[in-house]
């Protein structure tokens, strides 16, 4: 254990985290992602909501002030609707920990896809919220 770290990392999400450049994207995904399909990368986080998560990651990590929005959900497909206390939560997680994020982007599912295909890992975590799929952009990490 170390102090100041949240015991939901575990090291081998702590190790990517830590090995992530600026711009690299990390994808939180629900339970039902098909992470293994889009990226050789997957780490689970089993029994732990996106939520959880966010509140453990955000303080280690800068997200990408220099793109319109460093923060990506995926839209529901056409006919279907988005639970909109599932984008609530997680912004709640990121105003507290990254006040001045900009909106989240709404993209399309294959969109969303592909996008996770390029990213530099895929947590697949315990969210059983339909649409609970969330990308992260990391920034450059401030040197004091």
């Amino acid at each position: 254990m170390l102090q100041g770290i949240s015991p939901l990392l575990s090291p081998e999400l702590l190790a990517v985290l830590c090995r992530m450049g600026h711009g690299d994207e990390i994808v939180l995904s629900d339970a039902h992602f098909p992470a293994e399909t889009f990226n050789s990368r997957v780490l689970r986080a089993d029994g732990i909501r996106v939520p959880a998560l966010l509140d453990a990651i955000l303080p280690l990590f800068v997200l990408d002030p220099y793109v319109k929005s460093p923060v990506i959900m995926m839209e529901a497909v056409p006919g279907d609707t988005l639970d909109p206390e599932v984008g609530k939560a997680y912004r709640e997680v990121i105003d507290r920990r990254r006040p001045g994020t900009p909106d989240f982007e709404l993209m399309e599912r294959f969109a969303f896809y592909e996008r996770a295909k390029k990213a530099f890992a895929v947590v697949v975590t315990g969210e059983t919220a339909k649409y609970g799929n969330i990308i992260l952009k990391k920034g450059v990490t401030p040197i004091d």
